[in-house]
């Protein structure tokens, strides 16, 4: 045991020595030509914000659209506008490969507008807004390849905790707000959520980088699982690593 311990130790020295002298040329280090981090940079760490446009899919929304076309257009579904933030860990692997963990505040999410679908009804300007104001901490695993000097796509599985769940109801004719009402909703729906996170993006040399990905939900935002209605979020976002 004691002979094959010596092997591997005077092997590993003949492959050190050997990488040294192929690392250096005429006393200085030989440049190599990579794209994204080096292995050899060290970890680096940064900050995140963007914009969210966020949406439902599934059974709530295919219901949602039936609506839509019962009442001729007078309900209507749109995405949520929101925001995230927070920061992530940049890991270098090998040349043009990092892995990058992230913890982030989101906002989710999905909104329902409605009038009074009657044309004499018109000159009141009736309207009323059904907010669904999801807040998450995302937590992504990326992995990212870079495909060119700054260029790289990204990938991974992301679990996300729902912090707070609301639903907001507003209602208004004629300019003026009738009701303005806000109703917790979190003990009916799942507080983990699991996703598949990807997108594209670009890392300038001094440290600032964009980005634009999209999640996917895997899992039923209900609790109970009575209804089939998934996490859906375009990101748009700026960051800088240190």
């Amino acid at each position: 045991m004691k002979r094959i311990f010596l092997l591997i130790a005077v092997a590993l020295g003949f492959i050190v020595s050997d990488a040294s002298a192929q690392s250096y040329k005429n006393g200085y280090p030989r440049k190599t030509q990579t794209y994204g981090a080096p292995a050899a940079s060290p970890i680096r760490f940064g900050i995140k914000a963007g914009v969210n446009l966020a949406d439902w899919d599934g059974e709530t929304m295919q219901s949602v659209q039936d609506m839509v076309d019962l009442t001729n257009g007078s309900v209507s579904q749109q995405m949520r506008t929101g925001f995230h933030v927070g920061g992530y860990v940049t890991i270098p692997v090998v040349p043009g490969f990092e892995i990058e963990p992230g913890l982030l505040y989101s906002q989710k999410g999905t909104v329902l507008k409605g009038k009074v679908p009657m044309e004499q009804f018109d000159f009141l300007n009736t309207n009323v807004t059904v907010t669904n104001k999801a807040e998450y901490i995302d937590l992504p695993v990326l992995a990212k390849v870079y495909i060119g000097e700054g260029f790289h796509v990204f990938a991974g599985p992301q679990l996300s905790y729902l912090v707070s769940n609301k639903i907001k109801t507003e209602a208004g004719a004629l300019g003026f707000k009738a009701l303005n009402q806000e109703f917790d909703m979190k003990s009916g729906y799942r507080e983990i959520d699991m996703a598949v996170t990807g997108g594209l993006g670009y890392k300038f040399a001094s440290g600032f980088n964009i980005s634009a990905g999209y999640d996917y939900g895997l899992n039923s935002i209900d609790k109970n699982g009575s209804i089939d209605t998934f996490n859906r979020v375009v990101k748009a976002s700026v960051g800088y690593t240190f």
